[in-house]
């Protein structure tokens, strides 16, 4: 995109693409296209509906923030300000500026930026952006992108708290934190694509999930490396659920078609395959669904998928002499 130029004042002005785009939002907004809680489009589709790199397109969303025409809200994304405010000109003073930066505020700013528009709009300048500070000045504290993803990662998995005297039950303690580490994910759908279960995170936050789950199968009579094992086993449950979190929200900013959309789309391919003789197992059990057909709903499948797993768990135990096979208290 080239930028566009302007006469004022005689001279020709060169309008930079992001002030060039974002006045186009700022149109559609003034002239009722885009309604007041309506989302605005994220950084993915701005990039793509006007050919710029992401960071102009988290710049759009900035301007368009700082001028108070839209907001961000937690799990929604960026919407359209309930009362837009009047457009702040450019001498105006930024409310981001005042207070001192610090680290805390990077890692702070950088995680609502990953948690409304996916890790790929994060970069030290849309931080930087954010903040309203030079693009440079986040690097006073956080050495670049990399370091500043692990610092989000730890502060994501310190959010939640276990309790201070774990339950005598070793499947109500795995159960909890099962459960702590899916809110978590939850909260930040981004989190699970941060490393590979083979190259594992170590950060202090994350380790305090992992010992409260390895407390939780210690001392039943299970050898250490089988300990390990269904640590890691119980993790990947949670984290590669969590996963499809992030590449939904992706993949419906590609498309630009949500989930129920996108398979009204699928109809005739799927009617073939069903109806044909090629996989008759299958056809015969989605057939059995009706109308309504197979919601796939990732809450429901991870305390699903829990089950059967911590099942498996207490015959180990129990195989093992170590306990009831149901992980009832006291064991």
């Amino acid at each position: 995109m080239r930028p566009r130029s302007q006469e004022k004042g005689g001279r020709r002005v060169t309008q930079p693409p992001y002030r060039r785009i974002a006045d186009e939002i700022a149109r559609r907004i003034a002239e009722g296209a885009l309604a007041p809680g309506e989302r605005v489009p994220s950084t993915r589709r701005i990039a793509r509906e006007w050919n710029v790199a992401l960071a102009t397109a988290t710049k759009v969303l900035t301007t368009l923030r700082l001028e108070g025409l839209v907001e961000s809200r937690p799990r929604v994304g960026t919407v359209v300000a309930a009362r837009p405010a009047r457009p702040a000109s450019p001498e105006a003073p930024r409310a981001a500026h005042t207070g001192e930066l610090t680290r805390e505020r990077i890692v702070r700013a950088a995680t609502e930026i990953a948690d409304q528009e996916g890790l790929a709009a994060l970069s030290m300048r849309s931080v930087a952006a954010r903040l309203g500070v030079a693009a440079m000045s986040p690097y006073r504290h956080v050495a670049g992108k990399e370091d500043l993803v692990l610092l989000m990662a730890d502060a994501a998995f310190a959010e939640e708290r276990y309790p201070a005297e774990p339950p005598p039950g070793w499947r109500e303690r795995l159960e909890i934190g099962a459960h702590a580490l899916w809110r978590t994910y939850r909260r930040h759908p981004w989190l699970a694509q941060v490393g590979a279960l083979t190259r594992p995170l170590l950060l202090p936050s994350l380790l305090d999930h992992a010992e409260w789950a390895l407390g939780a199968l210690d001392g039943h009579g299970l050898d250490p490396r089988t300990v390990f094992d269904l640590h890691v086993l119980l993790y990947s449950h949670v984290q590669g659920l969590a996963v499809h979190l992030e590449r939904e929200e992706q993949a419906a900013a590609r498309s630009g078609l949500t989930e129920d959309q996108w398979m009204d789309r699928q109809g005739p391919v799927f009617a073939a395959i069903v109806g044909g003789e090629r996989h008759p197992v299958f056809g015969r059990i989605t057939r059995s669904f009706g109308e309504t057909g197979y919601d796939l709903d990732l809450d429901a499948l991870f305390a699903f998928g829990l089950g059967p797993l911590l099942d498996g768990v207490g015959a180990m135990i129990a195989a093992a002499g170590g306990g009831l096979p149901k992980g009832r208290a006291g064991e």
